[in-house]
This record gives C-alpha cells, structure tokens and sequence, in this order.
C-alpha cells in the first residue's frame, strides 16, 4: 500500500502508486496523480491538477500546482506536469499555467533544482538541467537540456536559455542565451562557451572546436549577427561532426524572440 504518514491529509479521489511515499503533515489535492517509487517529504502542499512522474525526490516545503502568480487567471483547468527522476529541493515552488499559453507548466526528466526555486506559468524545463538555489524563472521562460543555472540568478518572461548554456551567478537574464554559451552578469555578457560542461558530456574535439568557432563568430569577430548566421551556416560543411550542434544553433538564433544575448 501508499505509505501516507498518518498526519498527512490526501484527498481520495488523488491517483498515487501504491510505491509513492508521503511524509507528514503534507496536503495533496483532489487532481493530483503521481507515479511509482516517488516520495514526498513532509509539510508539502501539492494542489491543482498536477502530475508527477516516478522516481521523483520531494523535499519538505515544496508547493508544487498553485495557481498561478497571474491576475488574468481566473480558475481555469490548467496543469502542472513534472517528468520522472527530479530531485526538488526545499521551499521550490511551481505553478500551474494559464490560458492562452497551452496553458501547462512542464519540466522534463533528471533535473536537479535546488531550494527555493520558482518555477512560474507555463515555463518548460527539460531535460538535466542544473537550477541552483534560488533561481527565479518568469512565465513562459524555456531551458533546454542539460541547461545549468548559477544560485540568486532571475530570467525574464518569455527568455529561452540553448541547450548546454550556463548562467553564472546572481545574473538577470532578459534576452536569450544561444546554446554553448557561458554568461553572466547584470547587465549580461557571454564570458565565453561552456567548455568544461560540453568536455563533462563528452563532447569530440571536432564538436568542441566547432562550438569554439561557433562564439569566435558571435563575439569574438566584430560581425553583424547575419553576417555571423552565414558564417555558422558554412561551418556545416566544414565540420560534418558537429552537423547537429551547428543545426542547433542555427534553429535557436532564427526562432529567438527576445533577440540574443551579445
């Protein structure tokens, strides 16, 4: 059976594996569902229709599915949707979306976030990312995989931070961060490209000398961001290896809509 601590209150229509372990005096509401080998520690609120994955670790303090730090939300039936393996620290807190914007808040698989970590509407985290404690995300933020974030670090609603990018410390991030990138600061700068990250990954020296290339062209060369876009472009050719990283990069730069961290 469930292991519910005696204190804790959970609400019989709430869907949870009979694995799922909660600690006490936690409060779990009527639409949440959780899956197998997930545990709660104690003096959690998890409300709203939320879903957990497996093999999640909640700390005690987290609020997972509120409603969301928005005026235009009026009650709609929004979500939350967390992946399988997270470990969420103390004193996290996610909120659920709101309409108009899909309307789910999501983060993906093997994350590690630290205390006191907000995670607003609609945000979507995805997959091995790093959040260091208290690290504030505004709605509609987007970090890709493997994304590490430095503690006291705030990004602004609607920034999208490229796979593999890492933001130093206690830095405001209000324009988007290509993938690769090593930046802090506020206001930004990009300190140079997340070697030690890509190297941890297992990144070829063709990979890592393309990346290399890759911020020579952005910051490095004095180029327009076209003429640097054309530049990236050639490199495929030339470094048939990284085909992908350089895709990558390509895609994000033409879908930014904050424009780029430079």
């Amino acid at each position: 059976m469930t292991q519910v601590h005696p204190t804790a209150i959970v609400d019989p229509k709430a869907e949870l594996d009979p694995s799922v372990a909660v600690g006490p005096y936690t409060v779990i509401g009527p639409h949440v569902r959780i899956g197998a080998g997930t545990t709660i520690g104690p003096h959690c609120v998890i409300e709203g229709r939320t879903t957990i994955g497996r093999d999640n670790r909640i700390f005690q303090f987290a609020s997972l599915g509120a409603i969301p730090q928005d005026k235009k939300y009026a009650g709609e039936p929004t979500e939350l949707v967390i992946g399988d393996r997270n470990l969420i620290r103390e004193f996290c807190t996610f909120n659920l979306g709101v309409p108009g914007a899909g309307g789910v808040t999501r983060v993906g698989h093997d994350n590690w976030i630290m205390a006191y970590t907000h995670i607003a509407h609609d945000c979507r985290v995805d997959n091995h990312t790093t959040l260091s404690n208290q690290t504030t995300l505004a709605g509609h933020v987007h970090l890709a995989d493997w994304v590490t974030i430095g503690g006291l670090t705030g990004i602004h609603q609607f920034v999208s931070i490229g796979a593999h990018a890492m933001i130093g410390f206690a830095s405001a991030v209000t324009q988007d961060v290509p993938p690769f990138m090593l930046v802090d600061g506020n206001p930004l700068a990009v300190r140079g490209f997340n070697i030690v990250g890509l190297r941890r990954r297992d990144f070829s020296a063709q990979r890592l000398a393309a990346v290399k290339q890759m911020h020579r062209l952005l910051y490095r060369q004095g180029k327009t961001l076209d003429e640097a876009r054309a530049g990236i472009a050639a490199l495929a050719a030339e470094m048939p290896e990284a085909a992908e990283d350089i895709a990558l990069m390509e895609s994000f730069i033409a879908n930014s809509t904050r424009g780029i961290a430079r």
